[in-house]
């Protein structure tokens, strides 16, 4: 099941465990737990200080959970953890053994002060590249807080679960019955999702101690190639830095194939932003993840509050937070996210098998993937705002050769329209004629763009009507001592190369104001 070079990788990872780890198994007729018993008793088979052994109850699917010298950790799978949940299981034996990556304290804290007991379980695919974001965030945060339990569940063996809580996208993450979220958050988000839920005591609360972080020559807002960049270039002529970000790596983290990073014929964006980490810790950069950004002051030097009321100072501040997914902004689009409102089709393109779906926008991510979908579900029907689609001819071309795709312009969407349960249609207008129309159909793909991550400097810096940040060819913004670099900023073409070529930009212009006193 594992080739000799998984092994050898699995060997390095798991050297460090001190803690004895068992994987309990569940007895199951289900034809699929032999896969399972083979698969655990292969990772088993690494290290010595992991085990396997039955629990002698029987289920009704493959399953297991993870003792820690004999207890349980509160960390579960319902089904086999392969393809791209393979990771799940490894890193949540490393986890289990308090090993690895972990937030910072700061985070830990807010984790511990979730108001106990905690029982989530989380559907996912394993063709979903979202979910082990999600299912190693809950794991993580199950092994720190002590009294919560997160189970992964493949929705492949548990059909009457999907069926009776509505579920149309993946990861979805179920609490008391009820789904609580579905589809990509990161760690922050989620946390934040669960104070809202499970709030601390207040007797906890009196306790907590915000801190600030002290002053800083130079403060890398945002933590993807740009900022990475801007950090190491900053760091490297002496100065203070420190790196604020919502997740390290940013949008490449959910990048696949990458083959125009020059020098690099072909990686992926995890593998990236892996070195790219590496490279940092080759530095005495201090680095804050799982945080966003809710003030800037105009002072010298210039405060810088967070979320939650951390705060720091710093002489120079360079901006680098990118973009996201741009949302349609439309009634029932935030409703029914994950129950018929989707923006990944690699990942529940799958629940929408011999179904009717639209993909909304006409650029090349919206082309790809009406195309991707035509081959899993009935009809795909492509609505795109302007006259003329904005994709690559290549693309264009591909899209009108498939049968059941229709193609919809200068169509603008109205609402998304559902039972309570799921979605059911989509109204939308004939931009030209004027004419309403209501497509009866099963799910709706979101495909029209990014959107700077600008919000909190809105009113402090000059932006461009589209919320980008207004750069000068050095990276200056409207605000002395404060820069910018990469998507969130007016510099053309979004690119990784050409984020990490601006981020330096943006340090080396810093440093030389610096020199200069201007």
């Amino acid at each position: 099941m594992l080739d000799n070079e998984i092994k050898e990788q699995l060997k390095t990872l798991f050297a460090p465990l001190e803690s004895l780890i068992t994987l309990v198994y569940n007895e199951s007729d289900h034809p699929d737990q032999q896969e399972l018993f083979e698969m655990l008793n292969e990772v088993s088979s690494i290290n010595s200080k992991i085990s396997i052994r039955s629990s002698g109850m029987k289920e009704a699917s493959p399953g297991f959970y993870i003792e820690k010298n004999g207890r349980p950790n509160g960390i579960r799978f319902r089904g086999i953890p392969g393809g791209h949940e393979f990771s799940s299981l490894i890193l949540s034996i490393l986890h289990s053994d308090e090993k690895g990556k972990f937030p910072d304290k700061q985070m830990i804290e807010r984790v511990k002060r979730l108001k106990g007991p905690i029982s989530l379980k989380t559907y996912i695919s394993l063709t979903c590249e979202n979910c082990p974001d999600v299912v190693q965030a809950l794991n993580q945060m199950a092994v720190i807080h002590g009294n919560f339990t997160h189970e992964m569940i493949d929705g492949g063996y548990a059909p009457e679960d999907i069926k009776s809580l509505g579920i149309q996208g993946v990861p979805s993450v179920i609490a008391n019955n009820q789904l609580i979220h579905s589809g990509r958050i990161q760690f922050l988000d989620l946390l934040t999702k669960l104070e809202e839920i499970y709030p601390s005591d207040s007797n906890a609360e009196s306790e907590v101690v915000i801190p600030n972080h002290g002053h800083f020559d130079v403060a890398i807002l945002g933590g993807g190639p740009a900022g990475i960049s801007a950090a190491i270039y900053s760091v490297r002529k002496g100065l203070k830095t420190i790196i604020v970000a919502e997740r390290l790596g940013g949008q490449v983290q959910d990048t696949k194939g990458i083959e125009n990073l020059i020098s690099v014929v072909y990686t992926e964006g995890p593998q990236l932003v892996h070195q790219m980490q590496k490279h940092l810790e080759a530095y005495p950069i201090k680095i804050l993840e799982h945080r966003r950004v809710a003030s800037l002051s105009k002072t010298k030097p210039k405060e810088i509050v967070l979320e939650g009321g951390e705060s720091l100072t710093a002489q120079t501040i360079i901006i680098t937070t990118g973009a996201k997914w741009k949302e349609l902004g439309i009634p029932g689009e935030k409703e029914y996210i994950g129950r018929g409102v989707a923006f990944c089709p690699h990942c529940d393109g799958p629940y929408y098998k011999g179904k009717d779906v639209a993909v909304v926008g006409g650029g090349n991510s919206g082309v790809e993937a009406a195309i991707d979908l035509s081959g899993i579900v009935n009809k795909v029907t492509l609505f795109e705002f302007q006259e003329h689609l904005k994709a690559d001819q290549v693309l264009i071309d591909k899209l009108k050769s498939i049968p059941n795709v229709t193609i919809m312009t200068s169509a603008k969407t109205e609402f998304i329209e559902g039972d309570g349960q799921k979605v059911k249609a989509l109204h939308y207008i004939n931009r030209q004629t004027n004419e309403k129309f209501i497509l009866a159909l099963d799910g709706v793909f979101v495909q029209i763009g990014l959107l700077p991550n600008s919000s909190f400097v809105k009113g402090y810096l000059e932006m461009s009507p589209f919320g980008e940040i207004i750069v000068d060819n050095k990276g200056r913004t409207s605000q002395s001592g404060v820069y910018a670099a990469g998507d969130v900023t007016t510099t053309p073409y979004k690119q990784i190369v050409i984020a990490i070529g601006e981020g330096a930009k943006a340090a080396l212009a810093a440093y030389e104001d610096r020199i200069h006193n201007s």
